[in-house]
C-alpha cells in the first residue's frame, strides 16, 4: 500500500509537477494539491459575488479549517484561534500574561526564531529569559520543568525541534509540573503536526500553537493557537476587532474593554480569507485520500530510513557530513538533518541540479513527502553522494566559503548506484537556490 502512495497521489498535484521535480521540501513545503487553486478561485468568486457580505462564507471556511486542525489534533471540541502567523498569536498569548507578577520565562535554545527573536527582544526590555540547553533532548522537558520556578510566567518549547528533527519526549509530564505551580506552557507544534501525531488530551493544560504550512499542504496564513479550559479569564493586551465582531451592535460603556468566551477572546482583525479557502479544500481532499496523520507518520517513517540507509552507504567522514545516531528513526520527526560544516554549500549544489532542499545553521535538511516515489528519493541522494565526494575530493584545496579554490570542481559520482547527477535535468524555470522562508 505504501508502496503506491505515491503513484496514487502524484496526478493530483500536477500544478506542482511532483512527479517530474525532487522536491525534498517535504518539511518546509510541501506541495499543494490542485484542489488548492480550486479554492482561491472560490475565494475570489465569493467576493465577487457578494462583496462586504462575503464574511459569512469566509467564517464558514475558518470553521471548517478549525475542524480539520481539531481532527489532527486529537480534540474535537479544542478552542482554536486562528491567524496568519504563529508569531502574531504567540504575541497575543504572551500579552495575556501576568509578566508584572512573574517576570520569568523559560525556554530552550532549539527553537525557531519567532520564539528566538521575539524572546531576545522582550529580554532587552526587562524580562528574564532563561534558555535551557536543547541537547539532550530526553532530558529536555525535565530541565525545562526544574528552570520553571515560582516566578515563571511561561515555558515555551517545540514539540519536534526545527534543525535537528528530534522529538522532544515528556511533554506530557511537563505540562503536569507547569500545571502544578500556576505556569502556562506553550508548546510549538508546527513540526509535528500531519507527520507525528500529536494529542490534546496528552496535554490537556497546554497552550498549542502550529500551522498546516508544512506537513498538512495548506500553505501561508493557516495558523492556530489552541486556548486551554483554565483560560477562560484571560485578557490578552494586544486584541483585535474581531474579537467582539458577535457583538458589534451591542453598547459599549467605553471604560473597559469586553472580551467574548472561548478562543474567540484571542482573535485578531481583518484578514485573507483566502488561505482558509485553500486550507478547506486541501483538508478535504486529505479526507477523500484517507490522509490521516498515522498513515502520514508511517509512510515518513519509511522514507526516512530509505533516505538514512541511503546516505549512510555514502559512508562519509563526520568532518564533512554526519547524522544523529544516537537515537533510533521512530525519535525523529519528518526530515532527515544532516549535520555538515558544508551545509549551505551542499544546498546549492543540489538546488542547481534541481534537488531543492534547505538549510539551517550546519544542517542540511532533506524532507520527503508522501507524493514522492522511491526513485525519486534514490535519484535526490545519488546527487548527494555525487556533491559529498567533490567535497572530499576538494577539501585540501577549498576555499572558505566551500567552493574549489581552483574555480573548478572535479567530477564526481555518488555511491550506490542509481542515477547519478549528471544524468538529472533541471527544468527550465526551477527556483535559484535560496534559502526557505520556512521553519
Amino acid at each position: 500500500m505504501l508502496n503506491d502512495l505515491a503513484a496514487r497521489l502524484a496526478p493530483h498535484y500536477s500544478r506542482f509537477r511532483v512527479s517530474e521535480r525532487l522536491l525534498l521540501t517535504g518539511h518546509s513545503h510541501q506541495a499543494w494539491p490542485d484542489v488548492a487553486l480550486a479554492g482561491q478561485i472560490e475565494a475570489f468568486e465569493d467576493a465577487a459575488l457578494e462583496a462586504d457580505g462575503k464574511w459569512a462564507r469566509a467564517m464558514a471556511k475558518a470553521e471548517r479549517v478549525r475542524a480539520g486542525l481539531r481532527g489532527f489534533l486529537g480534540d474535537p471540541a479544542a478552542e482554536l484561534a486562528l491567524g496568519g502567523s504563529t508569531h502574531e498569536l504567540v504575541l497575543r498569548f504572551l500579552s495575556a500574561l501576568d509578566l508584572p507578577a512573574r517576570p520569568r520565562l523559560v525556554t530552550s535554545d532549539g527553537e525557531f526564531h519567532t520564539l528566538r527573536r521575539q524572546l531576545a527582544r522582550l529580554a532587552e526590555e526587562g524580562v528574564e529569559v532563561v534558555r535551557v540547553p536543547a541537547r539532550p533532548v530526553e532530558t529536555l522537558s525535565a530541565r525545562l520543568a526544574a528552570a520553571a520556578g515560582d516566578r515563571t510566567a511561561a515555558v515555551l518549547v517545540s514539540a519536534v525541534l526545527y534543525e535537528t528533527a528530534r522529538i522532544v519526549p515528556g511533554l506530557g509530564e511537563l505540562a503536569a509540573a507547569c500545571a502544578r505551580r500556576g505556569t502556562e506552557l506553550l508548546i510549538d507544534t508546527y513540526h509535528a503536526l500531519g507527520v507525528v501525531p500529536f494529542r490534546l488530551p496528552d496535554v490537556e493544560s497546554a497552550w498549542v500553537v502550529g500551522g498546516g504550512y508544512k506537513y498538512l499542504q495548506l500553505g501561508e496564513g493557516n495558523c492556530f493557537l489552541r486556548v486551554p479550559p483554565h483560560a477562560a479569564g484571560l485578557r490578552p493586551v494586544v486584541t483585535g476587532w474581531f474579537a467582539e465582531f458577535a457583538e458589534l451592535a451591542a453598547e459599549r460603556d467605553g471604560t473597559r474593554v469586553r472580551y467574548p468566551r472561548g478562543a474567540a477572546r484571542f482573535a485578531g482583525a481583518t484578514y485573507d480569507p483566502t488561505s482558509h479557502y485553500r486550507a478547506a479544500r486541501v483538508l478535504t481532499f486529505f479526507a477523500e485520500q484517507g490522509l490521516s496523520d498515522t498513515l502520514l507518520r508511517r509512510v515518513s517513517q519509511r522514507q526516512l530510513a530509505r533516505l538514512t540507509r541511503r546516505f549512510d552507504a555514502f559512508d562519509a567522514p563526520e568532518r564533512v557530513i554526519g547524522r544523529d545516531r544516537d537515537a533510533p528513526l521512530t525519535a525523529f520527526g519528518g526530515f532527515l538533518a544532516l549535520r555538515s560544516p558544508h551545509a549551505s554549500v551542499l544546498r546549492e549544489r543540489l538546488a542547481a541540479q534541481g534537488v531543492l532542499t534547505d538549510s539551517r545553521g550546519d544542517h542540511l535538511r532533506l524532507g520527503a513527502a508522501p507524493y514522492l516515489s522511491d526513485g525519486q528519493l534514490d535519484a535526490a541522494m545519488d546527487a548527494l553522494g555525487a556533491e559529498i565526494a567533490a567535497l572530499g575530493e576538494t577539501r585540501a584545496d577549498t576555499a572558505p566559503d566551500g567552493r574549489a579554490a581552483s574555480g573548478r570542481r572535479p567530477a564526481g559520482r555518488g555511491t550506490g548506484g542509481g542515477t547519478g547527477p549528471r544524468a538529472l535535468t533541471v527544468r527550465r524555470g526551477a527556483p535559484a537556490p535560496g534559502r526557505s522562508a520556512a521553519c
